[in-house]
């Protein structure tokens, strides 16, 4: 016999063409009301509710992958805001292996959360929906299978009704209709006896799912919550340990200057009064405040900017007009230039945060 396909006969196909043809005039009798209908509303009612199921389950997984796709991303904006963190914290700072062990704690605790949500809801999930494809299949099936054994049901009566009999025909159809009605029934009593329990099933899964992520996540925010109270003791500690340092600093200052009032007050005592005019007054510019150190370069983006190489001594100015400084600036002019000029022109603005004060 001539071969159509990989494992297909002709006949098969035309047979499987009749079938299709036979199917489709049925199905036309039917919905003019030409021939009765095979029905189970209870059987419609369980596909109604797979249906319902199937899309339920369709749309909670895909909501967890979403879920789990967010877990992600803030996994990693997490590791990369503690990874600026670290690039930031000097290494001379108060808590600086701590906060290293912080971060690195942290970005295990992300990982964790994650792979236990794929583990136990998402993979739960998948397994729950992968069923549903092949039953769907086996409803369709079963529904073309009703379609076959009404359509030999009524091709076998309207033989047994016709006036000149074909015993042979008539042996023929009844042969067929007990064949259709036979699969037909297989794969409903089968479908009634799983339908069910597929639809009770639904309650074992969402509990599982939700309550195994509600429990996850219970525990990552608790840990999380250490780590997050950590990181604050030691940011605490540092701004403790900066005003403790700021504090001493001052005070020594004040120490320093009282001493070399006392000395200068000693020197003055046995100078002429104009000596006395002349002291400290000349060494220092106009409007001379305090010193500060740079800690870090900084390379002037405009000409009213001064540009700072660390260790640069600088002696910070007020400003003409108070108005005009900006938050986190300061005005001075290097104490260098100072020393070898005289010359207040090279004055510039520069950011405090560059320079530690002393």
């Amino acid at each position: 016999m001539a071969e159509t396909g990989k494992g297909v006969t002709a006949g098969k196909l035309a047979i499987n063409v009749q079938k299709r043809l036979n199917r489709a005039q049925e199905k036309v009798l039917q919905k003019l009301g030409k021939a009765d209908e095979t029905r189970d509303e209870a059987f419609e009612e369980m596909v109604v509710n797979f249906n319902k199921q199937m899309a339920e389950g369709t749309k909670l997984q895909k909501d967890l992958k979403t879920y789990l796709e967010a877990v992600k991303m803030m996994h990693d904006a997490s590791r990369r805001l503690q990874d600026c963190l670290a690039d930031m914290y000097e290494p001379d700072w108060f808590g600086k292996e701590e906060l290293d062990a912080a971060a690195e704690d942290t970005d295990t605790l992300w990982l964790d959360f994650h792979q236990s949500i794929t583990d136990k809801s998402m993979i739960c999930m998948d397994s729950y929906l992968a069923q549903f494809p092949e039953i769907k299949a086996r409803i369709a099936k079963r529904n073309r299978k009703m379609v076959d054994f009404d359509s030999a049901r009524h091709h076998f009566a309207s033989l047994q009704k016709g006036k000149k009999k074909d015993e042979a025909k008539i042996a023929k159809a009844e042969e067929d209709l007990g064949r259709a009605q036979k699969i037909f029934e297989e794969l409903n009593v089968e479908l009634q006896d799983e339908l069910p329990v597929l639809w009770d099933s639904r309650v074992g899964v969402y509990v599982n799912t939700f309550q195994s992520l509600a429990g996850h996540q219970e525990k990552f925010h608790k840990e999380m919550s250490k780590l997050s109270q950590n990181l604050n003791d030691i940011m605490t500690k540092l701004e403790e340990q900066r005003e403790l340092k700021k504090g001493d600093t001052a005070a020594a200052k004040t120490g320093d200057a009282k001493s070399e009032e006392d000395n200068h007050s000693e020197s003055a005592s046995s100078l002429p009064k104009s000596a006395v005019t002349n002291g400290s007054d000349s060494e220092l510019p106009p409007g001379f405040l305090y010193k500060v150190k740079a800690i870090h370069d900084y390379t002037a983006t405009d000409g009213d900017e001064l540009e700072l190489k660390t260790g640069d001594v600088v002696l910070v100015l007020a400003f003409d007009n108070p108005d005009e400084q900006d938050d986190g600036w300061l005005m001075g002019l290097k104490e260098s230039q100072w020393l070898e000029k005289k010359e207040i022109s090279a004055k510039g603005v520069f950011p405090e945060n560059f320079t530690q004060r002393f």
